[in-house]
């Protein structure tokens, strides 16, 4: 019987808890999965109100409503390619494919192109919130095809987390803009996460807290302005044990895996030549992380300063110089990610709204945060900011924050404890309001040695000298 209002292509944990969540909204729910895994057994076997599975492609498609709507919710890449040649056969025209997982932007582009031909519509749409967001709801940032996000919107905006009663669901634009938005939603969860993870560093060895001091810090900044999901979570970490009575996190080894995504946006960065040093560089520091048996070798013959705690005078107004040293690094992350959709807008003709797309972002997702209204606020007064950090109110936190970003690095330098970000926070600041820099010797080292040529601040033109006439 044709009467399901949505297909999902995927039982692991995200694919099954979004089935569950439309599901609950009063929705009857299709499932499909490659295998026959524990996920999908369980559900032939203890079924779930308003979820169907079906054990064969032609069946399960068959089942749904006209226009058919269906969400892969399957591993990136190939996988996708795969299965959508496996259910076109069994399309129409005018039938929706939607991507809900973190696809590659370009793929998402592509198969938007390939499907348009066929008269498919195909939506590549980015979903935020982990396994817990999928069940109770995540941030949707849907891209692709207006007409059939028309027809898949009221789903979604029932599905969604919800900021004040308003769903963090909009559509975001053509082709591949979801999965784009989404991906530089990562990069900026990279970036926070490692500014946490540093703040954590410097409480724990320089300021000399233990788990529940460090739990209890995080706990008492996340009532105020750093108010934002990771830091509520990073305040839970800090005090769970194990059954053994040890600290959960004292136990688990420093290695930072990662999905790929974070890298994606660096590259992406690096091509479209805006400067996302913070993002790039949490790239580098999961990877450096990664260097376990290096960095063990590293300790025993590499030497650094001796470590000293802070004094106890001094703590409190060095704990409050890493809170405002996290903020400003939080803002300037936020900043840097917005600025690389700002070119890529420009680039790819999305036309996005940068307003819509804080909105998204203050439930549901990883980033969601505190300081999110404020960016809401900003481009709801003007689409083209030239930059966040412009903006009166970040501007005056900027000024006031600088000083402690200072402390905290000059001190972590002094005591060789690595801050890889908060350091490049303070060079990026620095470098971007440097009005005369160095690049004009690298100009002039590049004409001397290829003809580059080079403009000059006095006369108007390209420029060549002949470096060896004397």
């Amino acid at each position: 019987m044709k009467n399901k209002d949505i297909g999902i292509i995927g039982m692991g944990v995200m694919g099954k808890n979004l089935a569950v969540n439309i599901a609950n909204h009063g929705y009857k729910v299709s499932v499909f999965n490659r295998s026959y895994n524990f996920t999908f057994k369980k559900l032939v076997n203890e079924p779930i109100k308003n979820i169907f599975p079906y054990r064969s492609v032609k069946d399960f498609i068959s089942s749904l409503c006209i226009p058919r709507c269906i969400l892969l919710m399957i591993q990136s890449g190939t996988p996708i390619d795969d299965m959508i040649k496996k259910i076109l056969p069994y399309l129409n025209k005018n039938d929706v494919i939607i991507d809900g997982g973190n696809s590659f932007y370009i793929d998402s582009i592509r198969r938007y192109n390939v499907l348009k031909e066929k008269s498919i519509h195909f939506l590549g749409v980015g979903i935020s919130g982990g396994e817990e967001g999928a069940l109770k709801g995540p941030s949707i940032m849907p891209g692709g095809n207006k007409e059939a996000y028309k027809i898949v919107s009221p789903i979604f905006k029932k599905i969604a987390a919800k900021y004040k009663d308003t769903a963090c669901v909009k559509y975001i634009g053509s082709d591949g803009s979801g999965h784009y938005v989404k991906m530089v939603h990562n990069g900026i969860e990279y970036s926070d996460m490692q500014l946490i993870s540093e703040s954590y560093t410097l409480l724990k060895y320089l300021i000399g807290m233990d788990n529940l001091e460090i739990s209890d810090t995080f706990k008492k900044w996340n009532s105020g302005e750093l108010s934002s999901y990771l830091i509520e979570i990073t305040s839970n970490i800090f005090c769970k044990k194990d059954d053994k009575n040890h600290f959960i996190i004292d136990n688990i080894l420093d290695v930072a895996s990662n999905k790929g995504t974070g890298k994606w946006t660096a590259q992406n960065s690096l091509e479209l030549q805006i400067p996302c040093s913070i993002l790039t560089e949490s790239v580098f520091c999961r990877y450096l992380s990664s260097l376990k048996a290096n960095r063990m070798i590293a300790s025993t013959i590499l030497s650094g300063p001796k470590l000293f705690i802070v004094k106890d005078s001094k703590k409190e107004e060095i704990i409050e110089d890493i809170r405002r040293a996290l903020y400003l690094g939080k803002i300037i992350s936020y900043a840097q990610g917005f600025s690389l959709m700002k070119k890529a807008s420009e680039y790819y003709n999305w036309k996005l709204k940068f307003f819509d797309i804080a909105k998204i972002f203050r439930s549901g997702c990883i980033i969601r945060a505190k300081l999110l209204n404020e960016i809401v606020f900003s481009y709801s007064e003007n689409n083209d900011l030239v930059d966040l950090l412009f903006t009166s109110n970040f501007k005056k936190i900027i000024n006031l924050y600088t000083s402690s970003l200072r402390n905290i690095v000059i001190l972590s330098i002094k005591n060789g404890i690595s801050i890889p970000i908060f350091t490049n926070v303070l060079s990026y600041y620095d470098a971007y309001r440097t009005v005369n820099s160095s690049a004009n010797l690298i100009q002039a080292q590049r004409d001397y040695f290829g003809s580059h040529t080079y403009e000059r601040i006095d006369q108007i033109g390209s420029f060549h000298t002949n470096w060896l006439d004397k």
